[in-house]
């Protein structure tokens, strides 16, 4: 957890240094500009549910208490179909395992817009 917080802060770092260098080069240097279509990435639609733990268990309720029906790994195939708070209630495709998974674990990766 540590270095994936490191890593994306080393990334947001270099992506912000990146405009300032490239300015400073652009601006020494004659350059034509060519009129390339700006593509929002807020249009886009958003990124699919991952697992982000090793291994989740599928609860018959969307509590922590609930009886264990089975084990989502992150290498499953599972589609979303409701949430209720935190819980997601996800169908494994690989086992055909229903049941409730918390969104602890189980989340959209958030697209990051350099515009």
């Amino acid at each position: 957890m540590r270095s994936t917080r490191i890593a994306i802060s080393a990334a947001m770092l270099g992506a912000l240094a990146l405009p300032v260098l490239s300015a400073t080069t652009a601006s020494a240097a004659p350059t034509t500009a060519s009129a390339l279509p700006a593509v929002s990435c807020h249009n886009l639609s958003p990124l699919p549910y991952a697992v982000h733990a090793k291994a989740v268990t599928i609860r018959s309720k969307a509590s922590s208490k609930s009886t264990a029906l089975g084990v989502l790994y992150k290498s499953h195939k599972f589609s979303v179909s409701k949430k209720s708070g935190n819980w997601l209630y996800i169908t494994d495709k690989s086992t055909g395992v229903k049941g409730w998974v918390s969104g602890t674990y189980v989340y959209r990766d958030v697209r990051m817009c350099l515009d």
